[in-house]
């Protein structure tokens, strides 16, 4: 299927892992079998517990930790992604790749061992063309990694800024700064990620071998099954619960995606309005506290306030998302007079209650972060250890109600194989926090930020409404198969200082580039999560990609609301106010809904849309004027369609 073929239609059903391969550049990997495959497996289980142990006991300087983590990074991702997915063989890797798997972590391994004597150097450390020829063989080891596992897009940011960075500052110090300081490929992205993101990827990876997430798609099913539109509703619920644990938009949609499309399409959606729902969802999940994407570790460490902090602030902007899409799918459900799936086809709620203690991880995680009494590693740590407990008790269930049902049992392997789903998982998110680290380094070495705030403020005449949508752009066209970790790492060093510099609070400016990182995965024209969808619907990518685009509506207009007033974000406000933030913002959202989707009570003609939307998004501005004047017009709707529906009856 060509991104660029409106029509393309995939001719032929995928599995999961073909979908994954297809549209997930981390599911493209090796393969490895019999003894080799054990091999690579322990390798990455021992990674594992290296990482777990190394947060939360190891004294070791960062200088020594991080090198060592990047090369041991380096071995697992060459280890594990093969030049492209074209050489790929059982149990063969080429000569090439274990020479420039050696030759690149040798570089890390290097300076770990000799931190203290590199760091009494100093910038002289660059006179010896020994270290230089070490530095230039680790960046570029890390980029072709990087091309390997994350894509060419990134890269070709980090190649851009290189050479403006070399064409202008001194070849010494531009390598000082991108390799033997804490402002380059060690900074502050992959100091997060070996500190926080990779105990919390192995948290996840457990906590999906506990049957958490069939635990989510059955309560989904027993909530909202039986409503209108049922099974559209329960994609929504389902992959904003399992998009939270999962992290990924691509590896939600195609997991969560293979239950819930088929269901939609039986119910009576159209394929395309299938996919994108489960789409858009899926993309939401990265927004949902309290786990969030890995990108909201890094905005805790970029703002200097605690991850619980921006969990906490996140709560009103996610519930909007996903309520815009919820919305949505009912309307369109009315629209087409659909219905939901019976009763005693659907999983009862009080059946679900005895398997409620799958929830007992989540809950001692949201204790221990709210109350900021532990690290964010020693939360994690001791949320992965609940979890084990969880799957040790659904084994003694299983035993005492002789169950043949196993599968969510947690035995050695499924313990083992968490470990290495973990370490394969943080691969990417530490090439891509390596990636950003680089252009970090050199908009810093360059003084770029500066140039580029200026330039901005010029352009937009210090109007924010402007600048905001120069950064939206800038947020979407980066990442366009850029990681959202990559991408807000990248937006976080270049367009929220623009931000912060004509006004905007500095966690809403970095919320703002957030939100618009995430989004990229549903947007054309390279929404890989939504292409992901039409696969499994069967639908053309491009609509399916716009129909995301419209059921994420939220998503686009939320972040402007925070920015202009950040009481959205719970920042200066009260208790009142936020109650009046929720109730106008749900009231609003829901206008805009029903304005795209041309459905009320009943069909909408274009002139009431217009009204219906106007009036949606002036309630989505916290300020009492907009909210009077915003519910005047909604209310003139509604008894405009409530006296038009009573006049076609009478007639």
């Amino acid at each position: 299927m060509a991104f660029g073929k409106k029509n393309a239609v995939p001719n032929r059903d995928l599995g999961a892992e073909e979908l994954m391969k297809k549209y997930d550049r981390e599911s493209n990997v090796r393969i490895w079998e019999g003894v080799p495959k054990q091999v690579i497996r322990y390798l990455c289980a021992a990674f594992s517990v290296y990482c777990i142990y190394v947060t939360l006991f190891s004294t070791m300087m960062p200088e020594e930790k991080l090198n060592l983590f990047l090369g041991l990074m380096l071995i697992l991702g060459y280890l594990n992604y093969p030049v492209s997915k074209k050489h790929v063989r059982p149990n063969y890797i080429p000569w090439y790749d274990i020479v420039i798997m050696i030759l690149g972590a040798i570089p890390f391994f290097y300076c770990a061992l000799n931190a203290h004597s590199i760091i009494a150097l100093a910038t002289r450390v660059t006179r010896d063309p020994k270290m230089v020829v070490l530095a230039i063989m680790g960046i570029l080891a890390f980029m072709e990694l990087c091309r390997r596992c994350v894509g060419i897009p990134i890269l070709c940011v980090v190649g851009a800024l290189l050479v403006y960075a070399f064409s202008n500052v001194r070849f010494g110090k531009v390598i000082y700064d991108l390799f033997y300081t804490t402002t380059g490929i060690t900074s502050t992205p992959i100091n997060v990620c070996a500190k926080y993101i990779v105990v919390f990827i192995i948290f996840g990876a457990f906590l999906e071998r506990t049957g958490i997430s069939n635990f989510f798609i059955n309560l989904a099913n027993s909530v909202a099954g039986a409503s209108s539109g049922g099974p559209a509703k329960v994609a929504v619920i389902s992959s904003a619960l399992c998009g939270m644990v999962s992290g990924s938009s691509v590896g939600n949609t195609v997991t969560t995606g293979s239950v819930t499309i088929p269901m939609m399409k039986r119910t009576g959606y159209k394929a395309e309005f299938a996919g994108a729902v489960e789409a858009a969802a899926s993309t939401g999940g990265q927004i949902m506290p309290p786990i969030m994407g890995a990108a909201a570790f890094l905005m805790a460490e970029y703002m200097g306030i605690p991850y619980g902090q921006v969990a906490l602030k996140a709560i009103l902007p996610a519930v909007l998302y996903f309520t815009g899409i919820y919305i949505a799918v009912h309307l369109e459900a009315k629209k087409l007079g659909l219905k939901g799936i019976p009763r005693e086809e659907l999983p009862r709620f009080v059946s679900l209650l005895p398997r409620v203690y799958l929830l007992l991880p989540l809950i001692v995680l949201v204790w221990l972060v709210a109350t900021n009494r532990h690290t964010m590693q020693f939360s994690a740590a001791v949320a992965i250890g609940i979890t084990i407990l969880v799957g040790l008790y659904n084994n003694l269930v299983t035993i005492a109600t002789k169950s043949e049902d196993k599968s969510d049992n947690l035995t050695f392997g499924k313990f083992i194989d968490a470990l290495e789903a973990g370490a394969k998982s943080t691969i990417t998110v530490a090439v891509a926090c390596a990636m950003a680290g680089l252009v970090a380094g050199s908009i810093t070495s360059t003084g770029l930020a500066s140039k580029l705030i200026t330039a901005v403020v010029t352009i937009s005449g210090g109007r924010i409404l402007i600048a905001l949508l120069l950064t939206m752009l800038c947020c979407i066209v980066l990442g366009m198969g850029v990681p959202t970790t990559a991408n807000y790492c990248i937006m976080a060093s270049t367009c929220a200082p623009i931000l912060i510099t004509i006004g905007v609070p500095q966690v809403a400016a970095h919320f703002f580039v957030f939100y618009f990182g995430i989004v990229a995965d549903i947007t054309p024209p390279v929404a890989l999560a939504a292409y992901a969808g039409s696969a499994i619907a069967k639908a053309p990518p491009m609509k399916t990609a716009f129909n995301a685009s419209k059921l994420a509506i939220g998503a686009f207009v939320v972040p402007y609301i925070f920015a202009m007033n950040p009481a959205m974000l719970l920042i200066d406000t009260s208790v009142v106010q936020v109650i009046l933030v929720v109730i106008t913002s749900i009231i609003g959202i829901f206008g805009v809904a029903a304005a795209l989707n041309g459905y009320l009570l009943r069909r909408i003609n274009p002139i009431a849309r217009v009204v219906l939307c106007a009036a949606g998004l002036l309630m989505l501005d916290p300020s009492l004027t907009t909210d009077l004047i915003g519910v005047v017009l909604l209310a003139a709707v509604v008894a405009w369609q409530r006296l038009g529906g009573k006049k076609a009856a009478a007639a």
